[in-house]
């Protein structure tokens, strides 16, 4: 594959381009890797900025129906929207359905939209290990918005938050016990709430639930990040598009603010390390998945459970051999 030729087309907006490209980062292969490396590199010279989004929400929230909606607007108002949105995979067979553009049927035809399913594979988070790098391509391919779908919510579904400018929570309205519905790890996070599904005989029930979460946003600890009134809970209908216009316009005021205040460049000089560091992490696990690292583990493991060393002893002297 011709990388210089590659990232020339993604600059200049190749829709192919960038699908290959994707492929060619989530690829595990170790040639594939070198060749995703040297593309990342060439991309990053573009200078390019999206607003990025995460979106995270609890299952039958209505997350496709209002990315699709949300997706349209942006389109309708001249900008470019991609969206990544990632399928988990199963356990047993490590396939995905990747059903997301079968679900976002208008958008998927819109020219100033790219959507792309991918595979969480093992990875823990929400997200796919990859999707970082993904983010990356399609700002050096234009776009001006980048929707990152989460998996679903969760106690460990706050990765997005380490890949995006914005961390926007989708809740249903009369879920039962709204403030545990969510743990405060995942609200913490979130920049904005969004209650979907406002609409027909669930929106009192959606006025009660934005009620209780601004009352539960008002309790948490102040970040230095967010202006006067942030973080907030809004309502939205995905189906009937209302209150989309005014969530954006929050989004992008918040953006704006955090621009002026440093806060924005100084939140992704964060997460650029915090990437760092998980691929180091990363590569020092890749170096227990070897032949000679699987067998010395082995070797070690029937130790331990034979009794003749204790666990900690046993990872230590695996780890100094595999230093030395």
């Amino acid at each position: 594959m011709d990388i210089a030729q590659l990232s020339d087309k993604i600059i200049k907006g190749d829709r192919r381009a960038l699908s290959r490209a994707i492929t060619l980062i989530e690829s595990a292969r170790a040639d594939h890797r070198e060749q995703a490396t040297e593309l990342l590199e060439r991309l990053k010279d573009s200078n390019r900025q999206a607003i990025r989004v995460g979106l995270s929400g609890t299952p039958g929230v209505g997350k496709s129906t209002f990315i699709e909606s949300f997706g349209m607007m942006l389109t309708g108002q001249g900008l470019r929207v991609a969206v990544l949105a990632v399928d988990p995979s199963s356990a047993r067979s490590g396939g995905s359905i990747l059903g997301d553009k079968t679900r976002m049927e208008r958008l998927s035809r819109d020219p100033n939209a790219f959507i792309r399913p991918s595979p969480s594979q093992s990875h823990l988070g929400g997200v796919a290990r990859r999707t970082r790098e993904a983010v990356a391509v399609c700002e050096a391919a234009g776009f001006d918005v980048v929707l990152i779908e989460t998996v679903g919510v969760g106690q460990s579904e706050t990765v997005v938050a380490e890949m995006s400018d914005l961390f926007v929570l989708l809740l249903a309205p009369a879920g039962g016990d709204e403030l545990q519905g969510v743990k405060r790890g995942i609200m913490e996070m979130a920049d904005i709430i969004l209650i979907n599904k406002a609409d027909g005989d669930l929106k009192p029930a959606a006025t009660r639930t934005c009620s209780d979460y601004s009352g539960a946003l008002r309790l948490l600890r102040k970040r230095p990040q967010d202006p006067v009134g942030f973080p907030k809970a809004m309502m939205v209908s995905a189906l009937e598009e209302e209150g989309l216009r005014t969530a954006w316009d929050e989004m992008t005021s918040l953006v704006d603010w955090r621009r002026e205040t440093g806060h924005f460049d100084g939140r992704r000089a964060e997460q650029a390390r915090y990437w760092f560091e998980e691929e180091v992490k990363q590569r020092l696990l890749a170096r227990l998945r070897t032949p000679e690292a699987q067998q010395a583990m082995g070797e070690a493991a029937d130790a331990v459970a034979e009794g003749a060393v204790t666990p900690a002893i046993a990872a230590q002297r695996l780890l100094q051999g595999l230093a030395e």
